[in-house]
């Protein structure tokens, strides 16, 4: 089988290092084209870089001395790839206008990026739980003017701490939820050698994330209906958004109300036995339990827990009954792998093994 030609736009900032991580030695997908802003353009991937490799493995030889292509110039792309995963660090509408661009192209677009989340016809998926919402894809086509190119979206990193937990317990009907979010400061693309001022620290505010974690699960939990994702009408969600002196796995305690309530067993045998379709499929990156539950009131802890599974499984623990919500509990996921650059490439694992990637 012959492995499908990608590239990675923003590949010199944290998310995109993070993907070329995941996809050295990919069984589907070769990287054969990076790209970021004119200034890097050019250049080898490693002087790009330059002193900003902000992972604790080392860069791979194998994109050290390959050359940045400018992001803007399509046509070298287009020439060097067949898809793109994006990453990159621009206003909202330089994002739209750049990955409609690719689409355009007939580049699928697999995003990191907000830009695209609330477009009706792009498809913003956590694919253990909204395979589904790929088929709103023939309907991009349409509108694009493609047959190869669309752009899906992963959602926020923030979410997958909790939005994973929830899901198989919709029989149940939830219907309140209230999160507070303890994110890593590797979501806002830092270490603490470039923020020194988060050691020792806690800031109580991260722009837009609260919207986002109180939005997107709506999405995700939409329909498809007159060829557009229509959100949810449930359940209410209202959330805290913290950032916390850890380098990597964003943590949500969760509060839950339901229609019906479950027994505490109920909800732990629907946890452990809920499986997606890349658990289905066995695709690379899927984990093979995708929620993970500790009975150790002391874990799921952050240092020990967020590589779970090569950072793709979700960690939950602390289950019990609450005085003013029916249950609470707590979850952790890893952000720039499950939440970030991992969830990005099992959703074009998915995709490809779907049909809808090919050279």
């Amino acid at each position: 089988m012959s492995k499908l030609k990608v590239g990675v736009i923003g590949a010199t900032g944290m998310v995109g290092q993070r993907f070329l991580q995941l996809l050295d030695q990919h069984p589907y997908f070769e990287v054969t084209a990076l790209a970021a802003s004119a200034r890097s353009a050019g250049q080898t991937y490693e002087e790009a870089v330059g002193g900003r490799w902000k992972l604790d493995e080392p860069m791979p030889e194998k994109y050290k001395n390959m050359k940045v292509l400018d992001a803007q110039n399509l046509s070298a792309m287009a020439d060097a790839c067949s898809m793109v995963f994006c990453a990159v660090n621009m206003k909202k509408d330089e994002v739209l206008a750049l990955e409609e661009a690719y689409a355009r192209a007939e580049m699928p677009v697999i995003s990191n990026n907000s830009a695209n989340r609330w477009t009706p016809d792009v498809p913003m998926v956590i694919p253990e739980i909204n395979s589904d919402h790929y088929k709103i894809i023939e309907v991009q086509r349409k509108r694009l003017g493609t047959k190869r190119g669309f752009i899906a979206v992963k959602p926020n990193c923030s979410i997958q701490a909790y939005v994973p937990a929830l899901h198989p317990l919709m029989q149940w009907g939830p219907k309140e939820v209230a999160v507070t979010t303890y994110q890593a400061i590797s979501g806002a693309g830092k270490t603490f050698r470039e923020w020194p001022e988060m050691l020792d620290n806690v800031i109580p505010y991260i722009g837009g994330e609260e919207e986002k974690s109180e939005l997107e699960p709506l999405k995700v939990w939409g329909h498809i209906e007159d060829g557009k994702i229509v959100k949810a009408d449930s359940p209410l969600i209202t959330s805290q958004c913290i950032r916390v002196p850890v380098t990597n796995g964003h943590m949500a305690a969760v509060f839950v109300r339901f229609e019906k309530t479950p027994a505490r067993e109920e909800i732990l045998e629907a946890w452990e036995n809920y499986k997606g379709l890349p658990q289905q499929l066995d695709l690379p990156s899927a984990p093979k339990q995708f929620l993970t539950y500790f009975e150790d009131d002391s874990r799921p802890q952050t240092k020990l827990d967020r590589d779970l599974y090569g950072g793709m499984g979700v960690s939950l623990g602390r289950l019990r009954k609450d005085t003013l919500f029916d249950y609470k509990f707590v979850g952790l996921s890893h952000n720039t792998l499950r939440g970030a650059a991992g969830g990005g490439v099992l959703s074009a694992e998915l995709l490809y093994r779907l049909g809808y990637l090919d050279n």
